[in-house]
């Protein structure tokens, strides 16, 4: 199966995308977090994660989030201007103040507003489209009238989290959803959905085997070996992953002490990573992580638990 890296917002950006695939690997494509617009234009963060000079990794697929056809096209125009020619359609982000203005999962109980926006592909032929979504946003079975228009659409895949938008990322995933959705659905499919472990990608893989891939998100940021390993069908030694994520922080860090301003910037731009990084690491060493308000005690606690 394929293995793709999931966007997750303030997480997986550029140099996240860039030094994964230099030190683990194990990904055939990295999707950006969802670019929009906001007020009329596009936030600068957003303009230089999708910069092609900013991005390093040998497939990237930028995403989008809209809820009007106006909004759609101002974006895919961006991506064109960028040099893309696969770009995904967000349905599935679960955030409220998102998901209230009918952007990601918030569009999928307005089916006429969906044929809206999916209407705007056929204005680019030469683009490959694909759509990543959840089941609905309030009902498990939203998706029955969606799935029919993605079927009719020239979409290289889709990739469905078998949750709603109001568990966000709490509660079970829908198995039993997932596999009526993946009977019914004509296009190639990718499951994204608390994959942690290579034994989660492969009970996946077995009950599902038609599957294109799957999608690695938090799994990913928790061991970012976990896509390697899938590959090499080996688990890495702690040792050795230890080792890797040690250089991996050292190049995330240097980046971006290298232009944000002031420690309280910086610590509040990677100390976040470790609150999924390394889970089964030594109680006592993660909280000393992530109460460290200083560069000098943050650093020195990360040496410590990395050793």
């Amino acid at each position: 199966m394929k293995l793709y890296a999931s966007p997750l917002q303030g997480f997986t950006e550029a140099p996240w995308r860039n030094i994964h695939q230099m030190i683990f690997g194990g990904v055939d494509a990295y999707y950006t977090p969802f670019v929009r617009v906001e007020k009329g234009e596009f936030r600068n963060k957003d303009l230089r994660d999708i910069a092609p000079e900013n991005n390093e990794v040998s497939h990237l697929i930028p995403q989008l989030i809209a809820s009007t056809p106006a909004e759609m096209e101002k974006l895919l125009g961006l991506f064109i201007e960028k040099g893309y020619q696969e770009i995904d359609i967000n349905m599935g982000c679960p955030f409220p103040l998102l998901t209230g203005r009918h952007k990601g999962s918030g569009i999928l109980p307005y089916p006429s507003e969906v044929r809206a926006l999916l209407d705007e592909l056929a204005h680019y032929p030469d683009q490959k489209f694909s759509v990543k979504m959840r089941l609905g946003w309030e009902y498990f079975d939203e998706w029955k009238a969606i799935l029919p228009m993605l079927n009719e659409l020239p979409l290289s895949r889709v990739t469905l989290h078998p949750r709603i938008g109001r568990q966000q990322y709490k509660g079970m995933v829908n198995m039993k959803e997932f596999a009526v959705f993946y009977e019914e659905c004509r296009h190639p499919l990718v499951y994204n959905g608390d994959l942690l472990t290579v034994d989660d990608i492969r009970r996946i893989e077995e009950g599902f085997p038609r599957l294109e891939g799957v999608m690695l998100g938090r799994g990913l940021l928790s061991n970012p070996a976990l896509a390697m390993d899938y590959k090499r069908g080996e688990i890495t030694p702690q040792a050795e992953l230890y080792g890797k994520v040690k250089e991996f922080h050292g190049q995330l860090y240097r980046h971006y002490e290298s232009y944000l301003q002031g420690e309280a910037q910086l610590l509040s731009k990677v100390k976040p990573y470790w609150e999924y990084l390394l889970p089964d690491m030594e109680k006592k060493q993660k909280k000393a992580i992530l109460k460290s308000t200083r560069v000098e005690k943050y650093l020195a606690a990360v040496r410590a638990a990395l050793l």
